[in-house]
């Protein structure tokens, strides 16, 4: 069997594992089983395996990194949120956050699955002006970025959701079973001093790659104004914090903004805007 035939495979392995780990993970919100929670980590561990054959088939068959177009991307992408999730729940203890998490990896493979044609997928020959390792670091610390501010994103909206049961006085078997409110303002605090820097390496490599394939550090390309946008987002977050002592709701909202941003930055951008980045 070809490379070219086992790289689907090996997709389809990722979207399976992450679709298990996904309902593994949503079912420990309201249940309390130590094996469903292993079961979610070794489906979520399947998933990345497939994810990271994909990736490694793709870098053997094209003969380079696997970023050239948003196929590549997702795969790339997916792969940061679960390496970094599984890193987390590891370090934290609180398997629970795989519910906020899986889908965003899922949801990200099913993008693929249900809107990409079969010529976005296919292998490309990178344009003239791609050929660069600046481009792999470019795209590497976006994708390490990338999954650490997803992270946070999740953290963030379950602390939103936490905050309003307390508001209201609500103690579930979900209330109770996920971290307390302070314990989930740091994990969304560390992950985005996690991914804040990478995402600046991210802006600044794509700088100096854009300087040697276009002889221009900047442009304002829509996907670079987009990527300046979603760090300033994340600049305020941390001066807010960091300066004048925001904690808790008014920065998990700054933390789910900054990932919309993220979001549009890449399916945004590709999809509604003409960008010279639009392959990715």
């Amino acid at each position: 069997m070809s490379l070219q035939n086992l790289e689907p495979i090996a997709f389809y392995m990722a979207f399976a594992g992450y679709f298990l780990a996904m309902i593994f993970y949503v079912l420990l919100l309201p249940l309390k089983n130590n094996r469903l929670g292993q079961l979610a980590r070794y489906t979520a561990i399947l998933g990345l395996v497939g994810n990271t054959i994909a990736i490694l088939l793709r870098m053997g068959i094209a003969g380079r990194p696997p970023l050239a177009n948003g196929y590549e991307f997702v795969l790339v992408f997916a792969w940061g949120i679960i390496a970094v999730y599984l890193w987390v729940e590891s370090r934290y203890k609180a398997p629970v956050i795989g519910a906020f998490i899986l889908p965003l990896a899922f949801f990200l493979l099913a993008f693929v699955v249900l809107f990409m044609s079969n010529n976005e997928r296919v292998l490309t020959n990178i344009q003239p002006a791609l050929r660069s390792n600046w481009l792999t670091f470019h795209v590497l610390t976006a994708m390490i970025g990338y999954g650490a501010l997803a992270i946070s994103f999740g953290v963030g909206v379950l602390y939103l959701i936490k905050q309003r049961w307390l508001d209201k006085g609500t103690h579930t078997n979900l209330s109770t079973r996920t971290p307390d409110l302070g314990r989930l303002d740091l994990i969304g605090y560390k992950m985005i001093m996690l991914g804040f820097p990478m995402l600046t390496l991210c802006i600044i490599t794509g700088a100096i790659w854009a300087n040697i394939a276009w002889g221009s550090y900047w442009s304002w390309d829509p996907k670079e104004t987009w990527s300046l946008i979603t760090w300033m987002i994340y600049a305020v977050y941390l001066h807010v914090r960091l300066m004048h002592g925001w904690k808790g709701k008014r920065t998990a909202w700054v933390a789910v903004i900054g990932f919309l941003a993220v979001l549009f930055t890449f399916f945004g951008v590709n999809y509604f805007v003409i960008s010279l980045h639009s392959y990715a």
